[in-house]
């Protein structure tokens, strides 16, 4: 426990979630027990036994489950890629898809700068991870990726002052050539002696939010001579090993249980948007940013508390209830990002691990918050207990109708940002996170929240090609409208919530209904129709 949740010490009485722990820790924590103890728990156990006390009475009686690793391939010329991959290679061929799915990333570093150890750190962390060193290809109609033993890397470096970085900035973010590796960039700005921008960006078919802290971390260690334990295998190894069959008798469950969720008709979300939906999707986007105060973010942990259920699961039952209301629907499928890492082998691996869960929800105006929040806890629980089962697995094998112009499955997104971030700190150096426009979205609307000194940080991610600027800044004061409601009375039926802030109800009242007018009152209402 002190491990996974990075604490100098742990009661047996502590409860896990109150203690710094979330789904994503959880899921961690079932997997080293695995390794360490011997014993398969359910995640959900996590959950039911949330205290080192209740867990080891639960475990006692469990007979012990024999560890597999993960096995190392043998070398060949080309391997077969994970379906996270091949999902991920699809959508950036599609038109307007080219710079979706880079992963950028600015800096402002200061202090004595060694030009040559930063280059020679990137060089020795493209040796050390075969993801930084691999290109994929259609060999025969099947998408392979190949791993070099070499590959040609430099920092891009420039001279230039602040005004001009700016532009150099925008113009470092460019489409990858999936086929020639690394699928890695990096720049170096000096603007002065002691002052440089750092740029990187990474391909996400090789990366993801896990990798990158991964990355920064190894990073660090490397830029100050530390040596780093050889890697015991590899992401091409995982990819082989998904394949296998202990893995598929496991996915076909999982496949099961999919499949019955999405039995009935799965439904097309009707939200009103400023513009006519395009017959192909747009990946232009903008983003807005709003925070959640500290004392309304305390409320929703302690209604979380309450339920025994996770932030994630009381925001999650938060953003599908707003888009009942603007919708009028109460059948909701919002898509959310999983970090896929399930066994202990993986943690020190970079490369593309993250699943997407279609989550189907019932925000019926009948039913009270605490009892949705429940019945959302629930939902989220068992679809985070079917994880493995891949999302572009799924969509082909629903057979899902293909639409130009929309997502399949769902065309909103909620991510609650709880991966570990790294925080890049070198002795002699100060690294600032430099803030850069970004101008792409891949759903019509993306809600990303994340825990910050107390406050909930929310930004909200939507095509430019279907709404306005207000129109989003107005949905997020909904949002916060409705989670006011949540926790004054969690017992509230979910109908009652109001959505319309007290602003508006003014606005309504006394502006759009001010329609008093002066007219002759001698007169009959024929007489004023015939002038």
């Amino acid at each position: 426990w002190q491990q996974v949740l990075g604490l100098p010490q742990v009661g047996v009485q502590d409860n896990f979630f109150e203690i710094g722990g979330h789904s994503l820790r959880a899921t961690t924590l079932v997997a080293m027990m695995q390794k360490e103890l011997g014993v398969d728990i359910p995640l959900r156990a996590v959950f039911q036994e949330p205290t080192i006390e209740q867990m080891a009475h639960m475990i006692e009686g469990r007979e012990s489950f024999a560890y597999s690793t993960i096995p190392a391939v043998e070398p060949r010329s080309s391997y077969p890629v994970s379906s996270a991959q091949k999902r991920l290679y699809i959508l950036s061929q599609m038109e307007g898809g080219e710079l979706s799915y880079n992963m950028p990333g600015v800096m402002t570093v200061e202090g004595a700068l060694d030009r040559e150890r930063l280059e020679e750190t990137f060089r020795r962390l493209i040796r050390r991870h075969e993801s930084l060193r691999t290109g994929f290809e259609l060999v025969d109609g099947q998408l392979v990726q190949r791993i070099y033993e070499d590959v040609a890397f430099a920092v891009e470096y420039e001279q230039a002052s602040e005004e001009k970085s700016a532009e150099l900035i925008r113009e470092f973010v460019r489409p990858f050539d999936l086929k020639q590796a690394p699928l890695l960039r990096v720049g170096l700005i000096e603007m002065e002696q002691d002052r440089h921008m750092l740029l990187f960006d990474m391909h996400h078919v090789i990366s993801d939010g896990a990798s990158m802290s991964l990355f920064i971390r190894e990073f660090v260690q490397l830029y100050e001579g530390t040596e780093l334990p050889p890697l015991r295998i590899q992401y091409k190894d995982y990819a082989a090993w998904q394949r296998t069959d202990v893995q598929s008798a496991r996915i076909r469950k999982q496949e099961a249980y999919w499949l019955d969720v999405f039995r009935s008709e799965t439904p097309v979300l009707e939200l009103p948007t400023d513009y006519a939906r395009p017959a192909v999707r747009s990946f232009r986007g903008h983003t807005f940013e709003f925070v959640i105060g500290s004392q309304k973010s305390e409320r929703l942990r302690a209604l979380a508390a309450q339920t025994g259920s996770t932030l994630f699961m009381v925001l999650l039952a938060a953003y599908t209830t707003l888009l009942a209301k603007y919708s009028g629907q109460e059948d909701i499928v919002v898509g959310t990002p999983i970090a896929g890492r399930r066994h202990a082998d993986l943690e020190p691996i970079v490369g593309m691990f993250v699943n997407t869960l279609a989550i189907r929800t019932a925000p019926v105006g009948e039913k009270t918050l605490h009892a949705y929040v429940q019945e959302v806890k629930e939902t989220a629980l068992r679809a985070y207990e079917n994880q493995d089962y891949p999302f572009e697995q799924l969509i082909e094998t629903l057979d899902v109708k293909r639409d130009g112009s929309r997502n399949p499955l769902f065309d909103t997104m909620f991510v609650l940002q709880n991966t570990e971030h790294e925080e890049l700190s070198i002795e002699g150096l100060t690294f600032t996170p430099y803030p850069s426009e970004q101008n792409a979205a891949k759903f019509d609307l993306t809600l990303s929240a994340v825990e910050k000194d107390g406050e909930i940080a929310c930004i909200i991610e939507y095509a430019s090609s279907l709404y306005k600027q207000e129109t989003i800044i107005r949905m997020a004061q909904h949002f916060e409208q409705l989670i006011d409601g949540m926790v004054e009375n969690p017992q509230t039926k979910l109908s009652l919530l109001e959505i319309v802030t007290p602003q508006e109800k003014a606005q309504i009242l006394n502006v759009f209904n001010d329609t008093a007018a002066d007219y002759p009152r001698e007169k009959t209402i024929h007489q004023l129709f015939e002038e």
